[in-house]
């Protein structure tokens, strides 16, 4: 058979890469542009008897919602777009919504809340926050039994509230009572008074929720400063080493959050979807020092997905490839087999979910200590999620509500 190669296939990057949200954006592109080089050098795509190599083509949205829509209209009919990996949040509106709706593109998005009936080609392969964050606070309980108080803040946008949510339902479910809560404005920079106030009901653990990088930084070196004591726990903990030197060895030892670094000798055993994670690792972090993020592999695993799906599917069209990626309902995950999962949270199967894990600081390091089953937790305690998510209106159908009331 004859291959042809032609490069003919571009993939929208459209995210925030500056910004107070260019930590969960701008390190996802540089993987992503690792993976490109990789897949370009063993030949690209193979669709039917050709070959593609692939383009990434970036537009940073800045996490305004004009500028996403200006992004997706760019990206989709002047580049050609077969698939957009976005951040989500604010910058998937409605708007930007009902465009790739019309187009009917394949949208991928790190903010499951993201998705809805409405949205039929936005996917979570990669990305399921909030969920993940209830392995954290089961295996702290297990961890220390003796916990009993926490007291927790993040800025008031759409990563902060659902995931303020998920804490609620996963401090219940341990028998954690949540002593203070602060929801802050994005555009808030002075820090001690919310640590102050969080540490004046003596809790035994501060939780810095689903903040930002910034932020999680900012928090953390005015609890060292005030002097806690207890334990820390948090979505992410990016650049952490920086932490450390601005705090103390002793004082980030046993932070909780959720994201590993690759090299971490865990990422190794048999049920890992990620080729190689520890050379991925290195090459990154010699290519873009003191860069590697939550983010830097998630969007690398979802392209691999879906060049996977694309593959087997012989062609980009979205709807084939998207019922590709979900034959059996089952999909490989990177942290080992997952289910499309959803429907009674997001009104649609379009998560993949299954395991995820839980890391924290030991000796200076970001060690994984267990891989948390996701589902497991839900089949427990999902009538705590769903009544936390309920109280602050965040239900898909909630949020559905909310946008025929503005029409």
């Amino acid at each position: 058979m004859r291959i042809e190669t032609k490069k003919d296939v571009t993939v929208g990057f459209l995210a925030p890469l500056s910004g107070k949200l260019k930590s969960w954006a701008e390190p996802g592109y540089h993987g992503c542009l690792i993976w490109k080089e990789r897949v370009n050098a063993q030949g690209g795509i193979q669709v039917r008897d050709r070959q593609f190599l692939i383009d990434i083509i970036p537009f940073d949205t800045e996490f305004k919602p004009g500028k996403a829509l200006e992004g997706a209209r760019k990206l989709i009919l002047e580049d050609g777009a077969k698939l957009l990996v976005m951040v989500g949040g604010n910058d998937f509106s409605e708007q930007v919504r009902d465009f790739v709706n019309q187009q009917k593109t394949l949208v991928t998005t790190l903010l499951p809340s993201d998705l809805s009936p409405d949205a039929r080609t936005l996917i979570a392969p990669s990305e399921v926050h909030p969920i993940y964050n209830v392995t954290g606070v089961d295996w702290l309980k297990r961890d220390e039994p003796t916990l009993r108080t926490v007291a927790m803040c993040t800025q008031d946008d759409a990563h902060g509230l659902p995931s303020i949510a998920t804490y609620r339902a996963a401090f219940e479910a341990a028998g954690i009572e949540v002593v203070a809560e602060r929801l802050f404005p994005i555009e808030t920079t002075e820090f001690s008074g919310i640590v102050r106030d969080l540490m004046a009901h003596q809790p035994d653990i501060l939780c810095w929720d689903t903040a930002y990088e910034p932020f999680v930084h900012a928090l953390t070196i005015e609890a060292y400063r005030l002097g806690f004591k207890g334990r820390l726990l948090s979505c992410t903990c990016d650049n952490y080493v920086d932490l450390i030197d601005k705090t103390s060895m002793d004082f980030m030892e046993g932070f909780v959050f959720q994201f590993p670094d690759f090299d971490d000798p865990r990422l190794n055993e048999p049920q890992i979807n990620f080729e190689n994670p520890n050379a991925f690792y290195e090459e990154f972090c010699s290519r873009y020092p003191g860069a590697w993020s939550a983010v830097s592999w998630e969007y690398v695993s979802t392209l691999e997905l879906w060049k996977t799906a694309v593959e087997r599917a012989r062609t980009f069209e979205p709807s084939t490839v998207l019922a590709m990626m979900k034959v059996g309902g089952t999909g490989k995950h990177v942290f080992g087999e997952a289910a499309w999962w959803g429907r009674e949270l997001f009104g649609i199967d379009n998560a993949l979910v299954g395991y995820w894990p839980v890391v924290t600081i030991q000796n200076g390091r970001a060690r994984i200590v267990e891989f948390g089953s996701i589902l497991d937790w839900w089949a427990a305690h999902s009538d705590l999620l769903l009544k936390h998510m309920r109280e602050m209106h965040l239900m898909w159908d909630q949020r559905q509500t909310k946008l025929v009331e503005r029409r």
